[in-house]
């Protein structure tokens, strides 16, 4: 199984009030993620829109393990843990500067009809696009 991997920067904007990494920038990580799982497996957002269907987020659950502060680096990681025909979880880990758990992260996406705006199967050439992305139980 393959893992998306990546680095967000923690920018001065990013700091809430406690001194730390707000929340809702783990939100804007996982979409970061989302976009880039989907640009590894081969379907960019704007391809997959041409086709007349598009990811929705349906549920985002977030634990916090450890606080980042302005001046840490960030690895991150994104990979399937489901999949059926119409939707999908997504699994994030966020580690701080000393490779320690600093968040834990999930998603489940739809994939809905464009012009219905109703939930849609997902085809099955686009469905083996997400293999290598899904890990096995």
């Amino acid at each position: 199984m393959q893992k998306v991997k990546f680095e967000p920067s923690i920018h001065t904007f990013h700091i809430d009030f406690m001194n730390h990494v707000s929340n809702i920038v783990y939100i804007e990580w996982m979409e970061i993620g989302r976009c880039l799982l989907l640009e590894a497996a081969g379907m960019p957002v704007p391809q997959i829109m041409q086709q007349g269907y598009g990811p929705v987020l349906v549920e985002t659950n977030i634990q916090y393990k450890q606080q980042l502060k302005l001046g840490d680096t960030v690895r991150a990681e994104v990979w399937i843990s489901e999949m059926n025909h119409v939707s999908a979880w997504m699994e994030f880990r966020f580690y701080g500067p000393d490779q320690s758990l600093a968040a834990l992260g999930r998603q489940r996406a739809i994939f809905i009809d464009l012009q219905t705006g109703r939930p849609t199967r997902l085809p099955e050439t686009d469905r083996q696009r997400f293999q290598p992305f899904i890990a096995e139980n």
